[in-house]
């Protein structure tokens, strides 16, 4: 382990006390590293136990950490090596934005030729996060923010154990930011650049129906990328019509008229909701709250018109469903973010996210490269 850390002691100056004895006292702390000012804790130690904060909480990661190197940590001193890097991280991530929009292009990410070919995807999703009401102390009410996230991967395909095509997710990256759209923007479009969307054969976008993504695509990705509205949301509106329609007629409950819709809508008929939306909205035996409901649900389709084609999308091997960004914002934020009790400080949720997406893009080792990991480094503390 000397590698990892070496001899650690606090020196503790003694003032001057009434009988005028005075003196250094030497404390030894090999036991316990990281919790004194003074100390000095190697950069592989703060790298493991940052790595280990980023999937469990940090007092498990503290016995983890104990487990793997015969050091005790305490859970207070990962917190601190975790705010560390993770104000590193941030601060690079937005000097690359800065330079970004100041002209300088980003480097793209190289690519395997037989990934270079493949169609790029751009999935976008949010999720809410608890958060404290007061700095430094977790007494009130919980806040609730959302944290937007993007997933960005090359699409292929492989053939199950039953024999059915898949969709497969190759050189996955993500962006997540604790803010508004327009935080979120900038950071979005270009870690989109790094993975080669100027070159990328074929770039989708698939998302929900919430308007601030869309506006997103529109803004930034319309020209570039073929939108694709997530089948299920789609079909969560043609239930609101469905339910809403009651015309008493037992040969067509809400059910299978719903079941009709959907099956057109899978299948390309799109034209024949809209007309039927249409014409039952307008009807004088439709009752006026369900025309409104109508009347919402066929103006929905008609702005997702070109963004619901599942036929012709799935013909093209491209996928339907936004599963793959739930499966994100469920890794990325729910598994390590909203355990039961959890309630974070937005600076500190900011930091441990900061190094979750830098470890997923594969840029977690490049935060500890700057330094010589063959030595010891002083605490921020001191």
């Amino acid at each position: 382990m000397q590698t990892l850390v070496g001899h650690v002691q606090w020196r503790r100056r003694i003032g001057r006390c009434p009988n005028r004895c005075s003196g250094i006292q030497s404390v030894p702390f090999d036991q316990v590293l990281g919790i004194a000012p003074y100390q000095q804790s190697s950069v592989e130690l703060m790298r493991l136990g940052c790595l280990l904060a980023l999937f469990v909480p940090f007092e498990l990661a503290a016995w983890l950490l104990s487990q793997l190197s015969g050091l005790r940590v305490s859970d207070d001193s990962l917190w601190r090596w975790v705010q560390q890097y993770g104000e590193q991280a941030m601060r690079q991530e937005e000097t690359a934005v800065e330079n970004w929009q100041q002209g300088h292009s980003p480097q793209v990410e190289p690519l395997p030729e037989e990934l270079a070919v493949k169609p790029l995807l751009l999935a976008s999703d949010g999720v809410t996060v608890p958060l404290r009401p007061t700095v430094g102390t977790p007494a009130g009410k919980t806040r609730w923010r959302e944290v937007k996230v993007a997933l960005l991967a090359r699409l292929s395909h492989r053939i199950n154990r039953n024999g059915k095509r898949v969709t497969r997710l190759q050189r996955r990256r993500l962006v997540a930011v604790l803010g508004d759209m327009q935080t979120f923007q900038p950071r979005l479009q270009l870690e989109a650049i790094r993975q080669g969307i100027d070159s990328a054969p074929k770039v989708v976008w698939l998302s929900d129906g919430a308007r601030g993504f869309w506006r997103l695509f529109e803004d930034c990705f319309a020209q570039l990328a073929v939108g694709i509205l997530d089948f299920y949301h789609a079909a969560a509106h043609l239930w609101q019509a469905a339910d809403a329609y009651q015309d008493g007629n037992p040969a067509r409950t809400p059910q299978m008229w719903f079941e009709r819709l959907r099956h057109q809508l899978r299948h390309g008929y799109v034209h024949r909701i809209l007309t039927e939306l249409r014409w039952l909205s307008r009807s004088p035996n439709t009752a006026a709250s369900t025309k409104t409901v109508l009347k919402r649900v066929h103006n929905y389709f008609e702005k997702h018109r070109e963004h619901v084609q599942y036929r012709q999308f799935k013909k093209q091997g491209l996928p339907i469903g936004s599963g793959m960004i739930e499966s994100a914002c469920k890794w990325l934020i729910q598994q390590r973010f909203k355990g039961v009790g959890m309630r974070w400080s937005e600076p500190g949720l900011n930091h441990l996210l900061a190094l979750r997406v830098a470890w997923v893009n594969q840029r977690f080792d490049s935060l500890f490269s700057q330094q010589d990991l063959a030595l010891p480094r002083i605490s921020p503390n001191r």
